[in-house]
């Protein structure tokens, strides 16, 4: 069980100085002015949310693709051979299972690198930092924003994401959702029943966007250059 016994012993020091008693939740529950976070893009099916993904990723500067399972590992060759990349890092994951990747992963090229659980975060960042191109698994793509979110795992760390030149992001199609409510909702239930442990969960939404420079927007000033999102459409 967590002890919040110091976080008490603090917030009550601060309410003695400032004179006031402590604002107790209870006595003051939070009422939502809106249902808005549940009722945006609601009602909506699989093929609507999709083409709303597709549009609103694509106006952040992501390329949006489409496969299906069985054409998956030949869309991710295409992508590699396009960027013609020296070095290829993957994470260490089950899921390659879950899409038809494991022979894929034995033969791609060029031989990939892996985000490896155990091995340190020195080891990991250097290896990432180095990475021409990443191929990593999204958990959920945002249809309102356009962007994909991910909880950070021992064979899928934070780096893996931000650190490589390109950067594609593998998504099922059943895993777009209308927006952050809602997958903040399924990662709570995950959470709450043991199914996920993780340090952190990643929003991103596209390539990094910068305007500071006398107005003129640059694209991928800070982490990948540029962004994919492949969606895998029978999944």
């Amino acid at each position: 069980m967590i002890d919040h016994s110091n976080r008490e012993d603090f917030l009550n020091a601060i309410a003695e100085k400032a004179g006031r008693p402590r604002h107790q939740l209870q006595d003051h529950p939070f009422e939502p002015l809106n249902d808005l976070p549940e009722t945006t893009l609601s009602g909506h099916s699989q093929d609507e949310l999709e083409a709303i993904a597709k549009k609103n990723s694509e106006a952040v500067h992501v390329t949006f693709s489409t496969t299906d399972k069985a054409g998956l590992a030949d869309a991710l060759n295409a992508y590699i051979e396009h960027d013609a990349p020296k070095t290829l890092i993957l994470p260490t994951t089950d899921q390659y299972e879950d899409f038809g990747l494991r022979d894929w992963t034995e033969t791609v090229a060029p031989k990939p690198m892996y985000w490896a659980p155990g091995k340190g975060r020195d080891f990991n960042l250097k290896q990432a930092a180095t990475a021409d191109v990443a191929i990593g698994f999204a958990d959920y793509l945002l249809a309102e924003s356009g962007t994909i979110t991910i909880a950070t795992t021992p064979g899928q760390g934070r780096g893996f994401h931000f650190l490589p030149t390109h950067y594609l992001a593998i998504v099922k199609k059943s895993n777009i959702l209308p927006r952050s409510r809602q997958a903040m909702d399924r990662y709570d239930a995950a959470i709450k029943a043991g199914e996920l442990q993780t340090s952190n969960i990643n929003f991103i939404t596209g390539p990094s966007n910068s305007g500071d420079i006398e107005m003129t927007l640059v694209v991928g000033v800070h982490g990948p250059l540029d962004m994919t999102y492949l969606v895998v459409e029978d999944m």
